[in-house]
């Protein structure tokens, strides 16, 4: 179901300082060039088979310079739109670090923190990056139901040309390779059946439940490479599908991918801290309260935070910032709506981008 709330679209006739990239141009990359056209395009495709084609175009950013506790707004860069990584163009110009970060809030509203550099947090586990690949690629190991591990050949997880497990914000859902999808629904239903009555549904394994789903339904665990665990609550396996004889109807929302693959979508980064270090080829994350704020440094070794939960507004006259610790420039930008739609939720919001200038 998505939030009816009205989207400001991107409009590059609008923009002054906005161009379409030629295929000519030395950011030009792509092999799917129109001679007719000499418009630099792209295709990408994603890994639950959705994707996305379109055009290059440059255009500038700008963002409000906080140095201390006065605030302008007198900074810009460019940036180039599209498929590219945007990330590694802010890197490549000095102006963010090569780690972003996100905490995807979980509640009926949506939205969260994106960050340009790392959120600090004492709970962060890391997990290495599958080397060479197109998506960020984990070494998922086993997975566990309630404190058991699953029988499943570990070769099913085995990064290869169609496996491997992903992690993508892009996608709304988490789909489970189908060699480790049947034993997970099985060990569900084996463990709830005492106290929640399963069901043959269109929208996929349901239960009828009287009672707390917390009290019924089990733990899971997603173990990775390097002893890092992902605890998944029932909430983050089941969606409340309404009510059927007096009962709360409760779906697990994980669907089975035949081609092999394991993609965890927004439904298990919700309401977790996730960091992309890419300079150390790495994710982060640890569970968090995505409505809080959160303390960011650059990896540079310094001792450079700032509170960036807090802030308001560039039009503000002033910055609720808490910044005992600042010590350098800190660039914020304002992301207008991310729409992460899907049948069950959407993830709509002003999203923070924080900048730490090196």
């Amino acid at each position: 179901m998505l939030l009816q709330v009205e989207l400001n679209f991107y409009d590059t006739a609008s923009s002054s300082t906005a161009s379409l990239i030629s295929c000519s141009d030395r950011r030009c990359v792509s092999d799917e060039c129109s001679s007719e056209t000499n418009q630099c395009a792209y295709t990408f495709h994603y890994g639950d088979n959705s994707g996305t084609t379109g055009y290059y175009v440059s255009d500038l950013i700008y963002f409000d310079t906080v140095l201390g506790t006065s605030l302008t707004a007198n900074s810009s860069s460019p940036i180039v739109f599209g498929s590219f990584s945007n990330i590694s163009t802010l890197s490549s110009h000095g102006i963010s670090p090569k780690v972003f970060s996100h905490c995807l809030k979980g509640d009926g509203n949506g939205g969260g923190i994106l960050v340009l550099g790392e959120i600090l947090n004492p709970s962060i586990v890391y997990s290495p990056l599958v080397p060479s690949k197109v998506h960020y690629t984990l070494y998922l190991q086993s997975i566990a139901v309630n404190g058991k591990i699953l029988p499943v050949d570990p070769g099913v997880f085995v990064s290869s040309n169609d496996r491997g497990t992903i992690v993508d914000s892009g996608t709304t859902l988490v789909y489970l390779a189908s060699e480790a999808y049947e034993p997970f629904i099985s060990a569900i239903t084996a463990i709830v059946s005492p106290s929640a009555r399963p069901i043959i549904s269109g929208k996929g394994p349901c239960y009828l439940v009287s009672s707390s789903i917390e009290d019924i339904f089990p733990p899971v665990c997603l173990n990775f490479a390097g002893d890092a665990s992902m605890d998944l609550r029932p909430a983050d396996y089941l969606a409340h599908m309404g009510f059927l004889e007096g009962a709360a109807m409760w779906c697990v929302i994980f669907e089975e991918n035949d081609l092999g693959l394991t993609i965890l979508g927004d439904l298990v980064l919700k309401d977790k801290i996730i960091i992309y270090d890419l300079a150390r080829q790495r994710i982060g994350w640890a569970e968090y309260d995505c409505s809080s704020p959160v303390n960011v440094s650059i990896t540079s070794g310094k001792d450079e935070f700032m509170n960036a939960g807090q802030y308001v507004s560039s039009s503000s006259s002033s910055v609720p910032f808490n910044l005992p610790l600042a010590r350098t420039n800190v660039l914020l930008l304002l992301f207008w709506e991310l729409m992460i739609g899907s049948y069950l939720c959407s993830l709509t919001s002003m999203l923070l981008v924080v900048f730490l200038d090196i």
